[in-house]
């Protein structure tokens, strides 16, 4: 195992909060952009969603790619594609043009977590993992928390074509320092015929990396109903101009990187000190989902005060899961599967990302507010608790 140099990681870091940044462009924009294109609440959820299509049905494939020709340039490619589709969203000129975008976008980032998760199981022993992985999460919600903030301000002065094209423009600097920086040559981890291989028939007849599926998909329904539909929720059914959702719209993400970075340093202390490292974790993310499927019901409450505050809560406890939940599949899995078991559970679990935007859609169509969403995310957060908590056998590795 070959260490990552901090540089090299630091740039890994600084990616994901483009990924993510680049991922919440529609989200931001809705609330401008509905009304221009003449899309409907139904018709965005599918916007939403759609990205997921082929984001989740491609993560089997790139996660057999990963363990076999490695990650770095695979990460360099998709990143390329990811990019120029964000521009591309800013010459949509009506729902199918955008869907098209939207697809491309989701192939594109398609090959982001096999790919962080083989450059981090591979570059970082047991006691690191977790801040590793927390340090990959916080690009996940600062991601949203800058595309949330810096998105509204843009779009409110330039409007959301000039957003759009400068996202995916500028991203696109990024690929000089990690092509310069990337190791030359990256062995396969899996090759013809070796003995120790994980086929993917065999690890799908195990009862792990199901569990961990499942638990992900919970989690992610909840979690991609907030990024995708926080900020229309926050002007239409709270009725806070653009300038306000891109503060108010920013908080709840920095609260989840603040208890991702805690949580997993907390974890990493009691792993380094002797604790089991699956048991540690497992517990951990548990208490973080049943934190937050019981505080995010307090988003539905009269009080704009004590609905932002039950919400920072409920975001605090996904931080909990986020910072322990890669980290423990990497834990369970053999170093020689980690990208097919990882592909498998982003898969499976992102399926709560094409399910969530669909059905909030419908929900707020049908009762024309947004509390039954809410109760339906809370219940999937309870969801992945079961699934976790209760029936993830942390003592077996696959």
């Amino acid at each position: 195992m070959k260490p990552i140099s901090s540089a090299l990681f630091g740039l890994l870091c600084f990616s994901v909060w483009i990924n993510y940044i680049d991922r919440g462009t529609l989200s931001v924009a809705a609330p401008v952009l509905r009304p221009e294109l003449g899309i409907d609440a139904f018709q965005m959820g599918v916007l939403l969603s759609g990205f997921f299509w082929t984001y989740a049905l491609l993560q089997p494939v790139v996660g057999y790619l990963v363990d076999r020709f490695g990650a770095y340039r695979l990460y360099a490619g998709g990143y390329a594609v990811w990019s120029v589709a964000v521009a591309l969203g800013g010459l949509s000129t009506g729902f199918w043009t955008l869907l098209a975008s939207r697809l491309l976008l989701g192939a594109g980032e398609s090959v982001a977590y096999p790919c962080f998760s083989r450059i981090i199981s591979t570059g970082f022993a047991e006691n690191r993992r977790g801040i590793a992985n927390a340090m990959i999460d916080v690009g996940t919600k600062v991601g949203p928390a800058l595309g949330t903030y810096a998105g509204g301000m843009l779009i409110k002065t330039y409007g959301w074509r000039p957003f759009f094209f400068w996202m995916g423009a500028a991203a696109l600097i990024w690929l000089v320092p990690w092509l310069k920086m990337i190791p030359k040559e990256e062995p396969a981890l899996v090759k013809a015929g070796d003995p120790e291989a994980v086929p993917m028939s065999v690890l799908l007849r195990q009862w792990n990396p199901w569990m961990t599926f499942l638990g992900l998909f919970g989690f992610n329904y909840a979690f991609y109903f907030l990024l995708t539909w926080l900020p229309s929720y926050l002007v239409n059914e709270r009725h806070y101009t653009m300038e306000k959702m891109a503060v108010i719209g920013a908080l709840p993400f920095c609260a989840t990187a603040v208890a991702a970075i805690l949580t997993a340093m907390y974890a990493d202390r009691k792993i380094a000190a002797g604790a089991p490292a699956a048991d540690t974790r497992r517990r951990l993310l548990t208490i973080g989902l049943v934190i937050a499927g019981t505080t995010l019901f307090g988003a539905t409450l009269e009080s704009q005060e004590l609905a932002m505050a039950s919400m920072i809560v409920a975001f605090s406890g996904l931080g909990m899961f986020t910072a322990n939940c890669w980290a423990i599949t990497q834990t369970l899995c053999s170093a020689k599967a980690v990208g097919a078991w990882t592909g498998c559970q982003n898969c499976v679990g992102n399926m709560g990302g094409v399910v969530a935007p669909i059905l909030t859609g419908f929900l707020i169509k049908q009762t024309g507010s947004y509390a039954a969403a809410f109760v339906a995310a809370a219940g999937m957060l309870f969801f992945s608790a079961v699934m976790y908590g209760v029936l993830l056998r942390s003592g077996e590795r696959s």
